[in-house]
């Protein structure tokens, strides 16, 4: 005769499944999702400063314009952070 699982048992075990599914799903949520808005950032930067070499009188608007880019180049990393903390904490 084989033993069998109660439903306490099994529930509790599928428990601790979903949530070592969601913890890894946060962790590469945020190691995917952190590494686009950092290389585009690093990107952009270089060419403004780039930019700035080349047309120094025009500095204090590229300066501007690359840190408006960058704000809005970090939204998609504050995204993969909210997921985040919605798989490890709602789930």
């Amino acid at each position: 005769m084989e033993p069998t699982m109660t439903v306490e048992v099994a529930t509790a075990l599928a428990g601790g499944y979903v949530k070592a599914a969601a913890v890894f799903s946060a962790g590469i949520c945020m190691g995917i999702g952190a590494l686009g808005p950092a290389l585009g950032e690093c990107y952009a930067a270089a060419k403004g400063i780039e930019a700035m070499g080349k047309i120094p009188e025009q500095s204090g608007m590229l300066l501007r314009n690359i840190l408006i880019v960058m704000a809005v180049g970090e939204t998609t990393g504050i995204y993969s952070l909210v997921i985040s903390l919605l798989l490890l904490f709602a789930i």
